[in-house]
């Protein structure tokens, strides 16, 4: 198999709001494509998740919600890039869950236990890094 790709920019943005609940039911479908073009000034919600299936269409239950965050440029944001909020390593791109698109994309994100943003003590304007791995 061939490598295809190349070095990235940065997308970065900042948190808007604080999401603070989680669920064990939610039913979420992961999207067959493993990276999502992105605006800057698109918002799009943060969900963390302790699935590993990355097989389309894949049924993801448990979930933590962080919150929403614009996204400050454009850019293109892949599995396995990293996700930072301020100082802090939250996990790695797991996939997408379009449900709600055009409105939004949830940004899975793989963690050791769904969180939500209040189990983070997140605030209104962290800044949000998803940042290439290697």
């Amino acid at each position: 198999m061939r490598n295809e790709n190349g070095a990235k920019r940065t997308v970065r943005g900042a948190l808007v709001k604080v999401l603070l609940h989680r669920r064990d039911e939610r039913g979420m479908s992961l999207e067959p494509h493993a990276s999502r073009c992105v605006r800057g000034g698109e918002v799009h919600e943060l969900v963390t998740t302790d699935h590993t299936e990355t097989a389309p269409g894949a049924r993801i239950d448990r979930v933590g919600f962080l919150g929403f965050a614009e996204l400050h440029n454009a850019g293109v944001i892949d599995r396995g890039d990293e996700v930072w909020i301020g100082d802090r390593l939250v996990g790695t791109v797991h996939g997408f869950d379009a449900c709600h698109f055009p409105n939004h994309y949830n940004i899975l994100i793989a963690a050791a236990v769904p969180v939500s943003g209040g189990d983070l003590e997140l605030a209104p304007e962290q800044p949000v890094t998803f940042r290439p791995v290697g």
